[in-house]
């Protein structure tokens, strides 16, 4: 008996050790494709980094260019572009686990690689050249360090699988995981954005962004800035771009400067896993971006037959597409195979809850002409052309702050918004059986709010409504918006300072406006009103702890600048508040709130004063330093990680950073700056955290547009090429 049970149990573990072997393996034989379409033609560029490791990378074509751009993005952060490729093809749960197999679920629910096959062939050639290009030097990058993957067959990549990337995260931007969020957990629907139509009530609005997901996106936000010449104080025109997005990962900006023998000369930065830059300047003209929040998704409740597998439309029944699809599910050591059903109409996608199911339209639904318009954008030397692209409503969202050589500064409040009709409730959920109310295209270019050469001499955004942004008199006026069209009428505090300070009498000098930009002072107006409201009405002890803490922010001077006794302690209450504002949340409980924060100071600091500088922090491997600015400030410090030591380690705020000049009669000039690196995920790399000194100081650093400047300030050059009998892809 014991030799037979012994026996029982050397075959159960041998079973075990097969299935374990089998999870562990499994996936990269289940993702093996023979279907990828690599690129047969050849390509070289010339790389040149000056001292703070930014790429200038120079080809006789364009498709040279983006060549370029994948092997010296991968040099400096190869790691968060795998993850990128991942996502893009629906595999980042098995790199990521639970959080990486939701974006998976996302991926096939909004068919992003079907929309990447109805539409990339469509695009134009030169385009299509420009993504076969770029994932070329993506694959040989690869091929020359295998000791980097981190997922076996993750490459070779095609241009369609870098457009199928580009379909999964643009919806992001506008907001589309507040919908997905809470129908998946069959939850009450958050109030939508845009005015309430056939209501005086204004309903709360919430925001979300790009991945990363959940609060790190909702609490982000962005800074324009364009001044033109006859208020600049010297005849200058100014276009500063403060992007917020997060310090790290997969739409963490990249600093780049691109030129080509066919026109292209490109200064900006993108996202890891695009080929070209996403704002920026070239020679005539520069835009910036904000991120915007209209209403740009519908939902609708569909009416099921008993089957649940027919929808009603009309006088007509449908059948409910479906679909089952395999997420990858990593758990430690294994990746675990799970099974979802994701369910699709004629309206888009749809979700099943216990409330019944929902179908999804989006603005910028099944389109990928963005892909395009962004190259054409970088190449425009007119305000006409520029106008001209936008005006195709390839672009789903995000606002741009435009300026040029000539003088001009523009804002266009971009969004591929839905044409709906009249008569529905359009913040609501609508009638999935009706047919009037399935839109098909966006509204045309004319319908959206938009500036050109405000009276002012300036614009700005802050994430804010459209409807201020160039100051008393040349605002638009909301009423000369339809409600259908879903134009937030939201502010931030970031929004009040600008209009505030850009309204002052006297030229907008390059010193003011950087005075602008890095202001650190919250008005009390809004949810900081409400904060401040609730802690003078609190009865407290004035000799307590909690009485002295209320005491110093009743007194505090309102700005997050390092300097007063109090700026530690606002800096804890405000983030709180702010982020259930934003995400449309109830309010924390004050006294909570500064119990909470008085005890953190106390167990970390000994005392409820200490510098703000102490606390709030720029860290990377071993740089450790002081930052200024708050939670929706101009100069943002927006969320962070609480450390072991109680510190708070900043990881989404003020992040690419850049001016630029036309001044009269002479070539266009930029300066930029980021919070770290060129080279974020390379710890060894000298350009792992060489800005940081520079960015908490609000220094800049010279962008050498010109390639006369980059060789002159080149610390490295070499060329890269894939032809045969000369590949220099090689190993560090």
């Amino acid at each position: 008996m014991t030799k037979l049970l012994g026996r029982i149990g050397l075959v159960l573990l041998l079973l075990v050790l097969v299935a374990f072997v089998g999870l562990a393996t499994w996936e990269p034989f289940f993702a093996k494709r023979g279907d990828v379409a690599q690129s047969n033609d050849s390509y070289t560029a010339e790389i040149i980094r000056d001292e703070f490791g930014v790429p200038h990378i120079y080809g006789e074509r364009d498709a040279d260019v983006a060549y370029g751009v994948a092997i010296a993005h991968s040099e400096d952060d190869f790691f968060t572009l795998q993850d990128v490729i991942a996502m893009a093809r629906g595999r980042y749960g098995a790199i990521a686990g639970p959080d990486g197999a939701a974006v998976d679920y996302v991926y096939h629910l909004l068919d992003a690689r079907g929309t990447a096959e109805r539409n990339y062939p469509d695009l134009p050639e030169d385009t299509r050249a420009l993504f076969e290009a770029y994932a070329t030097g993506l694959n040989d990058y690869a091929e020359a360090h295998p000791q980097e993957i981190k997922l076996a067959n993750l490459f070779p990549v095609d241009g369609m699988d870098v457009a199928a990337g580009f379909a999964l995260r643009q919806p992001f931007f506008f907001g589309l995981n507040n919908t997905i969020e809470p129908l998946v957990a069959g939850e009450d629907l958050r109030p939508e954005f845009g005015p309430s139509i056939g209501a005086e009530e204004i309903p709360a609005q919430a925001r979300a962004y790009p991945l990363p997901w959940g609060e790190d996106g909702a609490l982000a936000g962005s800074n324009a800035f364009a001044i033109a010449p006859e208020k600049s104080g010297d005849g200058v025109t100014r276009l500063v771009s403060n992007s917020h997005q997060p310090w790290r990962g997969g739409v963490a900006w990249y600093e780049l400067v691109v030129q080509s023998g066919e026109g292209w000369h490109y200064a900006g930065a993108n996202f890891p896993g695009s080929p070209f830059p996403f704002l920026g300047h070239n020679e005539h003209l520069g835009w910036t971006n904000t991120v915007n929040r209209p209403d740009m998704t519908d939902v609708y409740k569909l009416v099921l037959d008993d089957s649940g597998r027919k929808y009603r439309m009309g006088d007509r029944w449908l059948d409910l597409e479906e679909e089952t699809v395999t997420l990858p599910v990593r758990f430690g050591p294994v990746v675990l195979p799970v099974r979802r059903t994701v369910y699709r109409s004629v309206h888009g996608p749809v979700i099943k809850n216990d409330k019944g199911a929902f179908a999804i339209r989006y603005g910028g639904i099944d389109n990928l002409g963005q892909l395009d318009a962004y190259y054409r954008l970088n190449k425009a030397e007119t305000l006409d052309e520029w106008e001209a692209i936008l005006a195709r409503m390839d672009i789903p969202s995000t606002n741009f702050i435009y300026a040029d050589e000539g003088g001009n500064i523009a804002y266009v409040y971009n969004a591929a918004l839905p044409d709906r009709a009249k008569g529905y409730d359009w913040r609501g959920v609508l009638p999935g059986d009706d047919p009037k109310a399935l839109w098909n295209a966006p509204v045309s270019y004319e319908a959206l709010p938009k500036y050109i050469n405000p009276a002012s001499g300036w614009l700005y955004n802050a994430n804010n409504t459209p409807f201020t942004a160039a100051g008393e008199g040349s605002d638009l006026a909301p009423d000369t918006v339809p409600p259908e069209l879903g134009v937030e009428l939201k502010q931030t505090n970031r929004s009040r300072r600008a209009w505030k300070l850009m309204s002052e009498d006297g030229p907008i000098t390059l010193d003011r406006l950087k005075q602008i930009k890095y202001d650190t002072a919250y008005e009390r107006e809004g949810y900081v009103a409400d904060l401040w409201d609730a802690l003078e009405r609190l009865e407290l002890d004035p000799d307590s702890e909690l009485g002295r803490a209320r005491a110093l922010l009743v007194d505090w001077d309102f700005t997050a600048d390092n300097v007063g006794p109090g700026d530690a302690l606002a800096l804890l209450m405000i983030k709180e508040f702010m982020s259930a504002e934003y995400q449309n949340k109830p309010l924390p409980d004050v006294r909570e709130q500064l119990e909470w924060s008085v005890d953190h100071l106390n167990t970390y600091f000994g005392r409820i004063d200490p510098p703000m500088g102490d606390l709030l922090r720029l860290r990377q491997g071993d740089v450790d330093l002081p930052l200024d600015g708050g939670s929706d400030t101009l100069r943002a410090s927006t969320t962070w990680e609480v450390e072991e030591d109680g510190r708070l380690s900043v990881k989404h705020g003020d992040s690419f950073i850049q001016f630029v000049e036309w001044a009269p009669g002479k070539r266009v000039r930029s300066q930029s700056i980021q919070p770290f690196g060129a080279a974020t995920t390379r710890p060894t790399s000298p350009h792992y955290v060489d800005q940081a000194t520079l960015f908490i100081q609000h220094r800049l650093k010279p962008v050498n547009f010109w390639r006369e400047d980059a060789i002159a300030n080149a610390a490295s050059r070499k060329t890269v090429t894939n032809r045969p009998g000369s590949r220099s892809v090689k190993p560090h």
